[in-house]
C-alpha cells in the first residue's frame, strides 16, 4: 500500500510543527515549506499527493501560489487560513482548491478533510506529471522531457515505445515509492476507473510493459537494480532520481 505524502506550506513555526506531528502520526509522510520558493523546489523534486496551503505566508500569497500550481498540475490542495468568510472560501476554491479549512481547527476534522480529499480526487497526485520539469538524471541515464527521449550511460538514445516511456516517467516520479499495479495502470490510463482492480489479464499486461523496460534500462533482468518487484504489491523504482529545469 502506498503511503501519501503531504507537503505543508505554512510559515509559522509552530503551527508548521503541530501539523507535521499531526500527520506523521496519522500515518503520512509530510514534508515542510514557508514560502513559494521551498514548495516549487518540493513539487519539482518529489512526489505529493496533497498540499496543505495557507493564506498569509510573508511576502507571498497562497491564493495566488494556488492559482499557479493548478497551471501545470492537479496536485490536490487544501487551503488553510484565518479567514473564513464566505468570499474568501469561495476565492480559494475559484482558484483551485479541493477544500478549505478555517484557523483554528480542530486537528481531527484537518485528518477528515485531507482523508476525503485524497480519496475522492480523480487521479492520484502522484502521477501529475510536473510539466516545468524536463529532465530526470539517474544511474548515469537521461531521460530528457522536452524530446521525450532516453539516453544511456553510454551515450546512445534508446527506443521506448509509448507505453513504456509512460512507465519509465511513472517511475521517475514515484522513486523509492512502492506502487501497485493499479496505481501504474492509472497513470498510464487516463479512461481508467480510479477504483477499479485489474482482472488477471490486465495485471500480466502490466508486468509484460515493466518486463519490457527492464530489457532496455537494466544490466541485469534477472536480477534487476532499478525496477524491483515488491512481491503481491508490484513494483518500486529503487534509485535515486534528480529532476532538473532546463
Amino acid at each position: 500500500m502506498t503511503i501519501y505524502r503531504i507537503l505543508i506550506v505554512e510559515d509559522d513555526s509552530d503551527m508548521q510543527e503541530m501539523m507535521v506531528t499531526f500527520l506523521q502520526k496519522s500515518g503520512y509522510m509530510v514534508s515542510a515549506a514557508k514560502n513559494a520558493s521551498e514548495l516549487s523546489k518540493e513539487i519539482n523534486s518529489q512526489r505529493i499527493d496533497l498540499i496543505l496551503l495557507d493564506v498569509m505566508l510573508g511576502d507571498d500569497n497562497g491564493i495566488s501560489i494556488c492559482k499557479e500550481i493548478r497551471k501545470d498540475n492537479n496536485i490536490p490542495i487544501i487551503i488553510v487560513s484565518a479567514l473564513s468568510a464566505d468570499q474568501d472560501r469561495l476565492l480559494g476554491f475559484e482558484v483551485g482548491a479541493d477544500d478549505y479549512i478555517a484557523k483554528p481547527f480542530n486537528p481531527k476534522i484537518l485528518l477528515a478533510k485531507v482523508k476525503a480529499v485524497l480519496k475522492r480526487g480523480t487521479k492520484i497526485a502522484s502521477f501529475a506529471y510536473r510539466r516545468n520539469t524536463n529532465s530526470y538524471y539517474f544511474d548515469d541515464w537521461l531521460y530528457n522531457g522536452k524530446k521525450d527521449i532516453i539516453i544511456s550511460p553510454a551515450g546512445f538514445q534508446i527506443l521506448l515505445s509509448k507505453k513504456e516511456t509512460k512507465i519509465l516517467k511513472v517511475f521517475l516520479a514515484n522513486s523509492h515509492i512502492v506502487l501497485t499495479r493499479e496505481e501504474i495502470a492509472n497513470a498510464i490510463d487516463d479512461t481508467r476507473v480510479q477504483e477499479e482492480k485489474l482482472n488477471l489479464a490486465e495485471s500480466r499486461a502490466i508486468d509484460v510493459l515493466v518486463g519490457r523496460l527492464r530489457t532496455k534500462i537494466e544490466k541485469d533482468t534477472k536480477n534487476p537494480s532499478l525496477i524491483k518487484t515488491e512481491r503481491g504489491i508490484g513494483y518500486i523504482f529503487s534509485t535515486e532520481v534528480t529532476a532538473k529545469n532546463d
